[in-house]
């Protein structure tokens, strides 16, 4: 196998590469004549990523065979990446022969300097593919990436997890008079009630759909997804910089959440490189578990938000984004352990009894459940994860079959 790449095409390699160090420590790469996959999967399983780029992403590009597989250390292949991209001229990577034990990754550089890296790789890697389909999701939205920065923004820098609550959008629109009218998602910062939480802030974020996405589709009863915010920023980043929007698809609590890239009005087959990151999710849904008291105002977002209100009509909202961004986004933090908010009728911190409570049937719950691996079509076996290893307890292979190429 042998390829080469510069100009824009390295520096998406190079974002791929940095995004990819992110959900995993190795790097799994499937070579076909076609395209060049790229697979990560995280030590704890919580977390998979695959990108891909077909051949005519590259300057050159040529595999002896049908496949070529082969894996490598990500920190390995971020070390011969440290020298500045704007600095060099073009990157090639060249696997003497399919049962080499070094692969030769070279830069050649503007200022005339070659540098040549021999990485060992593991020429029998067990790479790993997520059967999930993305039509499949009832659930989605499509942000700009500088949109979704602006709304983090809004979190504390070393929040772990988030949580997106999904709504249909009210038929009522935001006025004076009803401030949340209207906003059908909502963010929220995730704090593990297991854990000494008294100097943490709690941030919840109504949105309005048409104001701040591209793109929102749900229907039905309110739905919720709590997943990491590690990984989200980490493709939040590489997006970015391709310049291309970011697609989310879920569907509740326990199910994983699937993010892609959104590539303008079509989808995506007329680009030459793709992406999909698969993140794990609370198996509680937190609709109901130990929320901070919501603001004092009674909306049909609230009560749909807290299960109460009435379903509304059985059907998809697609939106498109507005020129301006919404006046009307609403912030609201409050600081775990302080008085209750005024006129919110609800105290702030819980009675240690009932912490106990939640706390116990938190670790009840929260439970990594088993992954089932296929190595061929007539052999399967079952790994057992530990959950003890995972306080966060995600739940990514769940409903997902993983096969071993």
């Amino acid at each position: 196998m042998e390829l080469s790449l510069s100009g824009n095409a390295l520096k998406t390699f190079a974002r791929s590469v940095t995004c990819l160090s992110r959900v995993g420590n190795e790097l799994a790469i499937q070579a076909s004549p076609s395209q060049l996959a790229l697979h990560t999967l995280h030590s704890s399983r919580s977390a998979y990523q695959s990108i891909t780029f077909k051949a005519s992403f590259f300057d050159a590009y040529t595999v002896s065979g049908t496949e070529v597989k082969f894996s490598v250390l990500l920190k390995a292949i971020c070390s011969v990446l440290r020298t500045p991209i704007a600095g060099v001229d073009h990157l090639s990577v060249h696997l003497p022969d399919p049962d080499a034990s070094k692969v030769q990754w070279t830069l050649e550089c503007f200022n005339g300097m070659k540098k040549s890296y021999w990485i060992t790789c593991n020429v029998e890697p067990d790479i790993q593919h997520l059967s999930l389909d993305r039509i499949r999701y009832p659930s989605s939205l499509v942000v700009r990436p500088h949109d979704l920065n602006r709304l983090l923004a809004n979190f504390q820098s070393s929040l772990h997890e988030i949580t997106i609550i999904a709504t249909e959008r009210a038929s009522m629109a935001s006025d004076s008079e009803n401030e949340i009218g209207g906003k059908a998602v909502e963010l929220r910062s995730y704090i593990d009630p297991t854990k000494d939480n008294d100097s943490s802030l709690h941030t919840q974020l109504w949105i309005d759909p048409a104001e701040e996405f591209v793109q929102y589709t749900h229907s039905g009863d309110p739905v919720d997804v709590t997943f990491g915010v590690k990984e989200l920023k980490a493709f939040l980043s590489f997006c970015e910089g391709c310049e291309v929007d970011i697609h989310l698809y879920f569907e509740k609590a326990g199910e994983p959440i699937l993010m892609a890239p959104k590539f303008g009005l079509d989808d995506g087959s007329s680009s030459n490189f793709d992406a999909t990151l698969v993140l794990a999710t609370m198996l509680i849904s937190q609709l109901h578990e130990g929320n901070p008291p919501e603001p004092p105002q009674t909306t049909a977002h609230d009560q749909a938000a807290d299960g109460t209100g009435s379903q509304g009509q059985q059907e998809r909202c697609e939106v498109n984004v507005s020129e301006h961004p919404s006046d009307h986004t609403r912030i609201w933090s409050e600081l775990s352990g302080s008085a209750a908010r005024s006129g919110s009728g609800a105290e702030a911190r819980q009675d240690p009894g009932e912490r106990d409570l939640n706390a116990n049937e938190q670790r009840e719950i929260q439970r990594i459940s088993t992954m089932h691996i296929s190595k061929d079509t007539s052999a399967r076996e079952t790994v057992a994860v530990n959950p003890s290893l995972y306080p966060n307890c995600y739940c990514l292979f769940q409903y997902v079959t993983l096969s071993v190429m």
